[in-house]
């Protein structure tokens, strides 16, 4: 059966369409993970008592330390968010690597705020996996 100009036009769009919807879902969801990151931070850096303290932790840091830590990753956060409601490569490269970070510094902070660093692990994993799966059209593909 052959395929007529018009499906494949149609199934580009589609694909066009489904790529689009995951990078946006991605921006979104790394916007709102950076947003949360950052009021972690301040929430760290403001109040320390607020947190959990484990005194035999491997990776052990001042709680103001892991503060600075997630303030400055979700404002990074916040700003690639912004580049990925864009067709830019560059946001998504930047997005999986501070999504990769996020996971690595609530990974590294667990004891202290365990139930929301199992979220947010969990929010930048499907970030990733957003980012991921958008293929950009190869050159193949257009007719």
């Amino acid at each position: 059966m052959a395929t007529t100009p018009h499906a494949r036009a149609h199934t580009r769009t589609a694909k066009q369409q489904w790529a689009g919807g995951l990078t946006a879902f991605a921006g979104v969801m790394l916007m709102i993970a950076g947003l949360l990151s950052l009021f972690r931070g301040i929430m760290a850096i403001a109040r320390d008592d607020v947190f959990v303290t484990t005194p035999n932790y491997v990776f052990k840091f001042d709680l103001t330390s892991w503060g600075w830590i997630h303030l400055v990753l979700g404002v990074i956060a916040v700003a690639v968010s912004f580049g990925l409601f864009g067709p830019a490569m560059w946001a998504r490269v930047a997005g999986v690597a501070i999504a990769g970070l996020v996971i690595i510094a609530n990974f590294l902070s667990l004891p202290y705020y365990p139930v929301w660093s199992v979220v947010m692990i969990a929010v930048s994993g499907f970030i990733i996996w957003a980012l991921c799966a958008v293929q950009p059209e190869s050159p193949g593909m257009r007719a």
